[in-house]
């Protein structure tokens, strides 16, 4: 076989082809079934800390709604069927369990602040906590930090948990046109014009935090020039970079639990 194709016959240029949809319903049922893939991959890389952390999906029928996991259940069992609709009130519209009140309080400004934001992804991951302390940006140390070059920004002030509209908004603001933000002694948050983007993002910018933590304690680190990150960042920092790069942990993730899917 070919090394371009895969199995009977489809090339990897026509595999990775974003999806589109004939109605509300398949387009819904695809977004919920890639959140629940992302929680998955959450659990599995340890992104989970008790309770906390969120995805949120604007509905393609209803965009001042937003599915987001229920309060409390372990990323490691939650399947697509689990999601709860809130409305832009943060009322539960859908679903049969709770929505913990900083979920809504963040993401729900950030969708409203970004149109063009289809899904957010927050946790409290152990290097985007970390290096959230600095109150830094990231420098562009590798080929993939230079995704975030100069389309992340720092929230540097911090109030607690995040439970009212005035914190969402001061989340929102410091996110401004870019991908994402970290808030400063909290963690890192994520967005992007697909799922599967806002989620590789999440994932890739922990990863970034931790090399340049590794690198740094090392004494070893020596950034990119800024032409070359400025380069490098429209080849690999693109929706579409973002949206490909999941699609081999959407594989994973469904072969080994095809029930998150229900």
């Amino acid at each position: 076989m070919n090394t371009t194709e895969k199995a009977g016959g489809k090339g990897i240029s026509d595999y990775l082809q974003t999806p589109s949809f004939d109605s509300f319903e398949a387009e819904r049922k695809h977004g919920k079934q890639r959140i629940a893939a992302a929680f998955r991959l959450f659990a599995r890389f340890g992104f989970n800390e008790g309770a906390a952390g969120h995805i949120t999906y604007r509905d393609p029928e209803f965009p001042d709604h937003l599915w987001v996991n229920p309060y409390g259940l372990s990323f490691h069992k939650i399947k697509a069927s689990d999601l709860v609709l809130v409305n832009r009130d943060g009322q539960v519209v859908k679903g049969k369990y709770s929505v913990h009140k900083s979920a809504y309080a963040i993401h729900a400004a950030v969708h409203e602040a970004r149109p063009d934001v289809i899904a957010s992804a927050h946790a409290h991951s152990v290097y985007g906590k970390t290096w959230s302390v600095s109150g830094r940006l990231l420098d562009p140390l590798t080929q993939d930090a230079c995704a975030f070059y100069g389309d992340h920004s720092v929230l540097d002030t911090f109030s607690g948990v995040v439970f009212d509209e005035n914190e969402g908004q001061n989340v929102a603001r410091a996110l401004g046109n870019n991908k994402a933000v970290f808030l400063k002694n909290h963690g890192h948050l994520t967005v992007g014009q697909s799922v599967d983007s806002a989620i590789f993002w999440f994932i890739t910018m922990e990863r970034s935090c931790q090399a340049q933590l590794l690198a740094e304690s090392a004494g070893i680190a020596q950034p990119i020039d800024e032409e070359n990150a400025a380069l490098t960042a429209e080849q690999v920092g693109r929706e579409q970079d973002g949206w490909e790069n999941f699609q081999p942990l959407w594989e994973r993730i469904v072969d080994e639990q095809p029930d998150l899917l229900n």
